[in-house]
């Protein structure tokens, strides 16, 4: 037997029905806020994610799917996030040009070859969102209220908010510096991937998953004592937004994210109860990079929120039940006449927008009548050959037993 790959998911239409369900809220709030939606290629050039995702990352250095174009002489590799090809997107159609600021939001999948756990695949499901155009603090504040809203929309109160600032360019030396020196020390106590960092990049150690050297980074300088003027005014500025608009949170150092593209102030919502993939949304500002992609100098400010880490959560409230779907009538036909018949009804309530069904594979009236309750119809209606004749039939609430006799060729329901 072939199986799926391992990573990937089969997703069935109840547990579809939730997708759909998280997906509508994800759209309803983020075109409230005036993102549209933007739709990029499943896989692009590889030197996109190189670029714009940062080699020294694991994502680009272990992660992505990385294969040969069979046409042209090039390599091209599956998105492992959204957020360099929208960047790619932009530039490629003169977007930069645009009246500012540009919003968008994606509902896309991405591939990472990681270790599968829960929370965790290499087929994974992403809303993101990205704004180019405003350097102002508000944008920031802008985004974590959207990512905020979709969270409380679909009840997530296990669910809280860390902050933290890793500075601009002209604070981020002497902060490395002081992380390199700190590290430097303790080489000989570090992760093997953890030395291979210190000498590329050292803030990614504040990141490790590794227990001794998670211990080792809850001591090591913090980024927001080593801010710019502008950084922390900046802020600054974004917590007192925060506090206006009534969105808790927490300042945590040891927020960095793991893509070398952001700047500024990064974020992340942490819920509680899930396991070791506790993070269901994580963002920041990314102020260089449409400029390292060939665009204009243009600031950026996005997030990524995993689908499946929130039906996680939303299953730890209890809250994320499967998507039972409810025919309003089901008939059982018994004859060739009265399937006939059956299948102009449905037809006719499915033209109305209803969902309706009757039987195909030949069931007996008892069967059909136990399909009808299994599939939880909340009315269903008996056809034989004398209904037919009559022109009517006995119609059933099956919720409560009671019965009506209706005008087959014209009931409503």
């Amino acid at each position: 037997m072939i199986r799926k790959i391992k990573g990937t998911m089969d997703i069935f239409p109840d547990e579809a029905a939730l997708f759909r369900k998280i997906e509508g809220v994800m759209r309803e709030e983020a075109e409230k806020y005036g993102y549209g939606e933007i739709r990029t290629p499943t896989f692009e050039s590889t030197e996109l994610f190189v670029r714009g995702v940062g080699d020294t990352t694991d994502v680009v250095q272990k992660e992505m799917y990385t294969f040969a174009d069979r046409e042209e002489d090039r390599s091209i590799s599956l998105r492992p996030e959204g957020t360099a090809s929208v960047v790619r997107a932009i530039i490629e159609n003169g977007k930069c040009s645009d009246p500012m600021p540009l919003k968008f939001y994606y509902i896309i999948s991405c591939f990472r070859h990681e270790k599968p756990q829960a929370g965790r695949s290499r087929e994974f499901f992403q809303f993101g969102t990205e704004m180019f155009g405003s350097e102002s603090p508000a944008a920031d504040a802008t985004a974590i209220a959207l990512a905020a809203s979709v969270l409380r929309r679909l009840g997530l109160t296990n669910v809280k908010l860390h902050l933290n600032s890793i500075g601009c360019k002209n604070c981020r030396p002497d902060y490395r510096r002081a992380l390199v020196d700190y590290f430097s020390s303790k080489r000989e106590c570090l992760c093997e991937n953890c030395r291979a960092r210190l000498d590329k990049n050292p803030l990614r150690l504040l990141d490790c998953k590794n227990p001794d050297d998670a211990k080792l980074a809850a001591s090591a300088p913090r980024t927001i004592d080593y801010l710019c003027g502008d950084c922390k005014n900046s802020f600054d500025q974004l917590c007192r937004s925060l506090d206006a608009m009534g969105i808790p949170y927490v300042i945590d150092p040891k927020i960095v994210r793991g893509l070398d593209y952001y700047t500024g102030a990064v974020f992340e919502f942490i819920a509680e109860g899930i396991g070791a993939q506790s993070t269901v949304c994580g963002g920041g500002r990314y102020d260089g990079l449409v400029e390292s992609l060939g665009g204009p100098a243009l600031s950026g400010i996005g997030f990524g929120m995993g689908i499946t880490r929130l039906i996680l959560a939303m299953r730890e409230l209890g809250i994320a039940e499967p998507q039972i779907r409810r025919p309003v009538l089901y008939i059982a036909a018994l004859g060739e006449a009265a399937q006939i018949k059956a299948m102009a009804i449905v037809e006719r309530l499915r033209r109305e927008g209803k969902y309706a069904e009757c039987d195909i594979v030949g069931r007996s009236l008892k069967a059909q009548m136990k399909y009808a309750n299994k599939i939880g119809a909340r009315y269903t209606l008996i056809l034989g050959d004398s209904e037919i004749e009559s022109g009517k039939a006995p119609l059933r609430n099956m919720e409560d037993s009671s019965q009506t006799e209706v005008e087959i060729d014209s009931f409503e329901i």
